[in-house]
């Protein structure tokens, strides 16, 4: 077949009469007979007349540009069109570290006292810190991972930071002093911030935004049942076998899901994809006026300057991104605080053993497992329904956040106040397992809000949200032994709760004028 054969197989008539370059075109033989590739191009034509690209953001420039290369609908090659069971495949591992990796920011929380004995100091900051310091890896992180996920695509990037994470959680094990166990600690909350950082572009990359709301409930779970198992495991494991035996099961752990993440999961991120289809297309056809719909002219260098700036610059120049990343930052930050003060509220006030204080996180966990049941299912009947009659809008699933913004103070006065009067031990959990419920029915709408408006740059929208909530959840614990010192479990709960009720008007703000803000002052991406 000639040049000019292969060229013209691999293009098929657009409805305006112009020719478009179709990925899926690409997989066919160049041996092919010219019926053969008549019929071909028939059957391709009907499945590509319309074509909503990867992303929801199709502006039909395919209809016009003889030299694009795009998807048809029908292309198995984008993630979109992708079986449920290799969607999942890909998606499963994603969620299993997005579970293991904040389950190791918390588990060392009930065994401090064990670890600062060991290392010969009583300092209950340095405790504390050691705690938020891997949360302070999660707001680093994003900044160099959510760029180099827009460049390399999502696969590299995953299967790096895995194996850095097991790495970081060994020398965590075999830490000689306090000082290695904290600089490894960082690198560890780094490392396992790529699953929370790109996961939510991962989501978009291949769910369609009609089914995104029961993915992430899925991938909600992980951020916030992580932290709770954790201290429950830590517990028991610290006081049997040693506090290092915390960080020798998560190296276990985490290099068995390396090794299935290096089996089984796949690129996602359609303007990789595309490049690597686009190149090869250059090859074959000899034209080098082939590209993509995310073609640009710039560099890796400028791509990633780009992209390592534009998380910062969602953050501070969109007003929406701004506010739900101080809102979930803030709820985010009360999560850890309170983590840090059970083991002294539960062993002082309670008597509760080093193995069973771990338990009390379970009050928590309840609370985000009925939300996270509740708004799994909910989620999307909701957008369905209220964008009935209506052009459907991404506010729609910020709903949720309206009754978890009055549900989180309500639990800290709950939580607070029973502890301080010495209440059954059961009722201040109840107050913990309300906090929970309203963080989870603020954080949830958010990562589904995030993903569905800011759908190509959802990494960076996401990473936005993930760099000032860990700020948060990494210094605000610092202040907790201090708060409780100086006004007690009641009062200090309280003042916590009315910081949080301060933000409610917020939430009403964001669904009812979202959209309006979003579209007016869009931030800036590129």
């Amino acid at each position: 077949m000639s040049k000019t054969e292969s060229e013209n197989a691999r293009r098929e008539p657009s409805s305006e009469g112009a020719s478009t370059y179709y990925a899926s075109r690409f997989n066919e033989k160049e041996d092919s007979t010219h019926s053969q590739d008549g019929a071909k191009q028939q059957q391709s034509t009907r499945d590509v007349e319309k074509n909503e690209g990867n992303d929801d953001n199709s502006d039909g420039q395919e209809d016009r540009d003889p030299d694009l290369v795009t998807w048809s609908d029908s292309d198995p090659r984008n993630p979109q069109n992708w079986s449920t069971t290799k969607v999942w495949c890909n998606l499963g591992v994603i969620s299993f570290f997005r579970l293991l990796t904040p389950l190791a920011s918390s588990m060392m929380a009930p065994v401090i006292t064990l670890v600062l004995d060991d290392f010969g100091t009583n300092n209950e900051t340095i405790g504390s810190f050691a705690v938020s310091i891997y949360i302070l890896g999660y707001a680093i992180g994003p900044l160099i991972l959510a760029p180099l996920s827009e460049i390399y695509g999502r696969l590299p990037v995953y299967h790096a930071n895995s194996i850095l994470f097991t790495i970081w959680n060994l020398a965590c094990a075999l830490s000689p002093n306090i000082g290695a166990l904290l600089a490894f600690r960082f690198l560890g909350g780094l490392a396992g911030s790529s699953p929370v950082t790109i996961g939510n572009g991962s989501i978009a990359d291949c769910v369609r935004k009609e089914k995104r709301g029961k993915v992430t409930a899925i991938f909600t779970a992980g951020p916030l049942l992580g932290p709770v198992v954790g201290p429950i495991a830590g517990g028991f494991l610290g006081e049997a076998a040693g506090w290092r035996w915390n960080f020798w099961l998560l190296t276990i752990i985490s290099g068995i899901g390396t090794c299935v993440s290096l089996c089984l999961q796949q690129e996602t991120y359609a303007p990789v994809l595309l490049e690597r289809i686009t190149k090869k297309l250059k090859a074959e056809t000899g034209n080098e006026k082939l590209h993509h719909q995310y073609s640009n002219n710039l560099t890796k260098a400028e791509v990633f300057k780009r992209a390592i700036t534009r998380p910062l610059a969602m953050l501070f120049t969109s007003p929406i991104v701004f506010l739900t990343s101080v809102y979930v930052g803030l709820v985010y930050g009360y999560t850890y605080l309170l983590f840090t003060s059970f083991e002294r509220t539960f062993q002082t006030v309670y008597g509760f053993s080093g193995r069973t204080v771990g338990l009390t996180y379970l009050g928590f966990g309840v609370g985000c497992a009925i939300g996270l049941f509740a708004l799994g299912a909910l989620s999307d009947r909701l957008v369905v329904h209220y964008s009935k009659g209506t052009e459907w809008k991404p506010e729609f699933r910020l709903l949720p956040l309206l009754p978890g913004s009055l549900i989180v103070p309500v639990g800290l006065v709950w939580y607070g106040w029973s502890a301080e009067a010495g209440a059954h031990w059961i009722v201040p959990i109840i107050g913990t397992a309300l906090v929970g419920l309203g963080t989870l029915a603020i954080y949830m709408p958010v990562q589904s809000y995030l993903i569905d408006a800011f759908t190509l740059y959802a990494s960076s929208a996401a990473a936005a949200n993930t760099i000032f909530r860990s700020m948060l959840g990494a210094f605000l614990p610092l202040a907790g032994p201090s708060l409780y010192a100086a006004l007690g479990q009641g009062w200090g709960n309280t003042l916590l709760a009315f910081i949080a009720l301060a933000f409610t008007p917020m939430a009403w703000i964001v669904f009812r004028y979202g959209e309006r803000i979003r579209k007016n002052h869009p931030g800036k991406v590129s």
